[in-house]
């Protein structure tokens, strides 16, 4: 099943001051989420993002506040964003069925997020060089639960590529530029 920009919505989770520090390859995390989220802004795709539990975990880091200056953060403290109805309310309104995920924690957070919208119906993607955890060994846990579930981990390239869907576009001289 390919990704399709007009059925896709990006979910960012949890990216916040006081996680991301202890991430592992926590700058890489950021980098590849920023570049996602302008890839959606660029294609009209809908962000969401949240964050768990910001009064002790801080709010999304700086340069990714900025970056969704007109996008909605919900606050959770479910560890899933499927378990939050604001969130899910916000999907439903948006009737798009494809959920490309990136974010922390890699084991908690993303994958029951991932396993609770794929269980809700969703076609669920996750963003495997966009996620992380504190520990690399909890990472591929996390990617090998997903794929048993028959969630497809790909690449921000994939999702990039997938979303144009073809070379030779204005969108695609558009966004060469975040993938090259």
């Amino acid at each position: 099943m390919l990704m399709k920009r007009e059925r896709a919505s990006l979910c960012v989770i949890d990216i916040q001051e006081r996680l991301l520090p202890v991430m592992h390859q926590g700058d890489h995390v950021l980098n590849a989420s920023l570049k996602l989220i302008e890839a959606a802004r660029r294609l009209s795709i809908p962000v969401l993002c949240s964050e768990q539990y910001p009064k002790g975990l801080g709010p999304s880091v700086a340069p990714l506040a900025a970056a969704l200056t007109e996008v909605e953060i919900f606050a959770k403290t479910h560890f899933s964003c499927a378990d939050e109805p604001l969130i899910t309310e916000a999907l439903s309104r948006s009737r798009r069925r494809q959920l490309v995920l990136c974010g922390v924690e890699a084991h908690v957070c993303v994958l029951q997020s991932a396993l609770g919208f794929h269980a809700a119906g969703y076609e669920v993607f996750v963003v495997g060089d966009a996620i992380s955890s504190r520990a690399p060994d909890s990472v591929q846990a996390a990617k090998a639960r997903l794929l048993q579930a028959g969630i497809p981990v790909v690449t921000l390239e994939m999702v990039v590529f997938e979303w144009l869907g073809q070379a030779g576009t204005p969108e695609f001289k558009d966004l060469r530029g975040l993938i090259s």
